[in-house]
C-alpha cells in the first residue's frame, strides 16, 4: 500500500513545476487528486501525463467564484477531501522607489489573498486528520533588495500556517507551511528579474549553501508528499524548509 492509499488531494497550481511534481507523486503512493491551474491547455496535457487518477479542474485562486466551483467539484468527485496544498504563486521583484499600488495588489492578491480564500472555500470538506500544507518559500525568514513584496507575501503564509494550525488543530487537521529554496521551475519566468539577475541570485546560493547545488522539484515533492501522508501525523504550525541549508548557516 502506498502512503496515501484512498486518499483524496487538491494541488493548486498543479500544472508545472512542484505542484505538477506533488501530483505525481502523490498519486503513486495512491492518492486521487485534482489539480488546478488557469490555463486550460497545460492543465489538459498535465492531466494526460498524470493518468486516470488526476482530475482537471480550471480556476484561479484570484477568483472567490472559481474557488466555490472548485469546491463543489471536490464534493462531487470525491465528498471529503485528505489533503490540500496551497500551492499557487507568483513573485515579482521591483526597487521600493518604482512599487505602486497595482504591483502590490497582483502580488498579495495571488500569494496571500489566494492562498486565505482557497483553505476558506475547502476547510469544510476536510476530514479529521486531513492535511493542509502552504507553499511558503525560504525566503519568508530574509529580507533581500527589490524583494520586500515577495517576501513579505511568503512570510504570511508562514503566519497562515501558524494561525490556521491553532484554529483547526480541535478538527485533527493539521496545517504546515513547505518552504522550497532555489528550484528551477517555470515561476521563475514569471519574477520578471532583469536579464542575467536569476543567475546571480543561483549561484550566490550555491557558493553559500551547504549542499552547494540547487534543489530538483522532485526533492520539494518528496517533502509535500512527507506533510500529506501520516508519516508526518505529529506535525502541524511548522515550516519545513527544503533549501540545501542556505537560510539557517
Amino acid at each position: 500500500m502506498g502512503r496515501l492509499t484512498n486518499k483524496t488531494a487538491v494541488i493548486t497550481g498543479g500544472t508545472t513545476g512542484i505542484g505538477f511534481a506533488s501530483a505525481k507523486q502523490f498519486i503513486e503512493e495512491g492518492a486521487r487528486v485534482i489539480i488546478t491551474g488557469r490555463n486550460e491547455q497545460r492543465l489538459r496535457e498535465a492531466v494526460e501525463k498524470l493518468g486516470s487518477n488526476a482530475i482537471a479542474v480550471q480556476a484561479d485562486v484570484l477568483s472567490l467564484t472559481d474557488l466555490d466551483r472548485l469546491a463543489t467539484r471536490v464534493r462531487e468527485e470525491f465528498g471529503k477531501l485528505d489533503v490540500l496544498f496551497a500551492n499557487a504563486g507568483s513573485g515579482y521583484f521591483s526597487p521600493l522607489e518604482q512599487v505602486d499600488e497595482k504591483f502590490y495588489d497582483n502580488q498579495f492578491d495571488i500569494n496571500v489573498k489566494g492562498v486565505f480564500f482557497t483553505v476558506q472555500k475547502l476547510v469544510g470538506l476536510l476530514n479529521p486528520g486531513a492535511s493542509v500544507i502552504l507553499n511558503a518559500s525560504a525566503v519568508n525568514q530574509k529580507g533581500a533588495a527589490t524583494g520586500s513584496i515577495y517576501f513579505a507575501t511568503k512570510a504570511a503564509v508562514r503566519s497562515f500556517a501558524r494561525s490556521f494550525a491553532a484554529e483547526l488543530g480541535d478538527r485533527h487537521i493539521r496545517v504546515n507551511s513547505l518552504s522550497p529554496g532555489i528550484v528551477r521551475t517555470d515561476f521563475q519566468n514569471k519574477l520578471d528579474l532583469p536579464e542575467g539577475a536569476f543567475e546571480g541570485f543561483i549561484d550566490a546560493v550555491v557558493q553559500t549553501a551547504p549542499l552547494h547545488r540547487e534543489g530538483e522539484v522532485d526533492e520539494i515533492a518528496k517533502a509535500a508528499l512527507f506533510l500529506a501522508s501520516d508519516d508526518s501525523s505529529y506535525m502541524t504550525a511548522s515550516d519545513m524548509v527544503v533549501d540545501g541549508g542556505f537560510m539557517n548557516v
